[in-house]
C-alpha cells in the first residue's frame, strides 16, 4: 500500500474511523522501512456545527500537516436540491472535492478509514439494491486524477475501531449531515447484527468470501477505477 517517498493524504472526516487511522498512520511512520510523507486532510460540507479545533490539536501532536477546504456539498444536497436519497451523490462530490485537494496537495495516495465491517455493509448493499456482487478494494488507483486509494484498516473490525478510539481519547467530531443514523448503510448494519445473533462468526465468512479466488476473489487485485 505505501512505497518509498510516497505523500500520503489521510481523508479526516471527523469520524472515529479517520481519527483512528491518522493516529495508525502516524504511528507507522516513526518505523515504517522506508520514508513517506503524511499529511491530513479534510473537507467540510457547509453544515453547523462542525468544530475542527480538537482534530488540529491531534494532528499538531502527531506532527502531520492539516488542511481543511471549505465546501458547500451539504447545502447543495439538502437545501438545493432536496435530495430523498442524498448518500450517492454526497459520495460522489466528495470524492471529486477530495481528489482535486489531494492532487494541489501533491499527494499520490489518499488513505480512507474504511474497516471490515463497511466493506461486508456495501456488499450487501451492492447485492440487494444493485444485484450483483461488489464492494471497495484494499487498494484502487484512480486513472482520472492519478491517484491511489488505499484503506489500511480494511480488515479491522468496527468494534475494535471503537475500543481503540475510546482507549486513546481521540477527538471525534459529531456529524452534522441530516441524514446520519438514516442511510440504507445503516439498515444493512442492523441487518448484519440481527445475522450475527443467529450465525456469530457471519462477518469473518463473508470476508473470506470477498477472498475466495475461486469464486469471486474481489480482493485478490488491486482495481483500476
Amino acid at each position: 500500500m505505501i512505497a518509498p517517498g510516497d505523500r500520503v493524504a489521510v481523508g479526516v472526516s471527523g469520524g472515529k474511523d479517520s481519527l483512528l487511522l491518522l493516529y495508525a498512520m502516524a504511528l507507522y511512520r516513526r518505523f515504517c522501512p522506508h520514508p513517506f510523507e503524511l499529511i491530513a486532510v479534510t473537507l467540510t460540507m457547509g453544515m453547523e456545527p462542525f468544530d475542527l479545533s480538537g482534530v488540529r490539536a491531534l494532528c499538531e501532536r502527531l506532527e502531520v500537516p492539516y488542511t481543511v477546504r471549505e465546501t458547500q456539498i451539504g447545502k447543495v444536497i439538502f437545501e438545493e436540491r432536496k435530495e430523498k436519497n442524498p448518500c450517492s451523490l454526497c459520495a460522489k462530490m466528495r470524492r471529486g472535492a477530495l481528489s482535486d485537494l489531494c492532487r494541489e496537495l501533491g499527494a499520490n495516495k489518499v488513505a480512507l478509514g474504511h474497516h471490515r465491517d463497511d466493506a461486508i455493509e456495501t456488499l450487501l448493499l451492492s447485492m440487494f439494491y444493485e444485484g450483483r456482487m461488489h464492494t471497495f478494494h484494499p487498494v484502487t488507483y484512480l486513472s482520472r486524477s492519478n491517484l491511489t486509494q488505499i484503506r489500511p484498516m480494511v480488515y479491522l473490525s468496527e468494534k475494535h475501531v471503537i475500543h481503540m478510539v475510546k482507549e486513546l481519547d481521540l477527538p471525534v467530531v459529531p456529524s452534522p449531515c441530516p441524514a446520519n443514523g438514516y442511510t440504507k448503510r445503516e439498515e444493512m448494519k442492523e441487518l448484519l447484527r440481527y445475522i450475527c445473533k443467529r450465525i456469530p462468526n457471519a462477518k469473518e465468512q463473508l470476508l473470506s468470501a470477498l477472498q475466495n479466488e475461486a469464486q469471486y476473489g474481489l480482493w485478490n487485485k488491486p482495481q483500476d477505477a
